[in-house]
């Protein structure tokens, strides 16, 4: 059978169409407004970088190191003679400056003159500090005290020891007999550790010597562990054979 003429021919698609065309700048809009986006990001990270920068340059690489060069102090520390302490008043910059303790434990400190901070913990010589200032020149002073050097503390340890000689403190601790001993590099094999002389300075001075038992404090026997002070001497005898 003859195919009829009369047959609609299938429909042609206008792929240039208006379909296409809004389909086309919907992408394009997405488009740009995803550049928009990233241009106002990149915007943002670029104007906080100077920030970062300075914040790195100013934050410490290494924060031990950082803390070393600042100046310390345990406010329960007795002042010594020849220690350095720094005085701060708040909002009195004139009154700031740096004082070394005299050989009498005493400072010279404007306006009220010189202090006595004889046997005075660092906490004690802040307290004394700020009552003379509000007595009769400031209201309310708020006083900060920091020893910015220690003075040397030493003693002399002598005779059947490894290493005789000068001992340092331990800084802002105490030192015992045996601390001292040790430090020295411990007894000698000759050493008579039952008959331990130690030599002191009194106040008024004059010198006083004892004999310590150092094998009562090995052993635990002694609850005293004979605490030494600043140019004590220590003899340790050899064993009579």
């Amino acid at each position: 059978m003859p195919f009829s003429s009369n047959r609609n021919p299938p429909p042609v698609v206008d792929r240039s169409g208006a379909a296409f065309r809004a389909v086309g700048a919907g992408r394009g809009s997405a488009t740009w407004q995803s550049a928009l986006r990233g241009l106002c990001i990149l915007s943002c990270c670029l104007a906080a970088l100077p920030g970062l920068l300075r914040g790195a340059d100013a934050s410490p690489a290494d924060p031990a190191a950082a803390k070393s060069d600042a100046p310390s102090g345990r406010p329960d520390y007795t002042l010594q003679p020849s220690d350095l302490i720094h005085l701060q008043v708040f909002q009195e910059p004139d009154l700031e400056r740096d004082v070394r303790v005299s050989q009498e434990s005493t400072v010279a400190l404007p306006l009220i003159g010189v202090v006595d901070l004889k046997g005075k913990t660092v906490r004690q010589a802040e307290e004394l500090i700020r009552s003379l200032y509000d007595r009769d020149f400031l209201v309310n002073p708020q006083v900060n005290l920091i020893v910015r050097e220690y003075a040397p503390k030493t003693v002399t340890v002598l005779g059947a020891v490894n290493k005789a000689g000068i001992v340092n403190f331990p800084l802002e601790q105490p030192l015992t007999l045996l601390d001292a001993v040790a430090r020295a590099d411990g007894f000698s094999r000759l050493a008579d550790r039952s008959r331990v002389k130690l030599t002191r300075n009194t106040p008024d001075g004059k010198s006083e010597t004892r004999i310590i038992d150092a094998d009562e404090i090995i052993k635990g026997n002694s609850k005293d562990p004979i605490l030494l002070q600043k140019d004590d001497v220590i003899y340790v005898p050899e064993r009579l054979l």
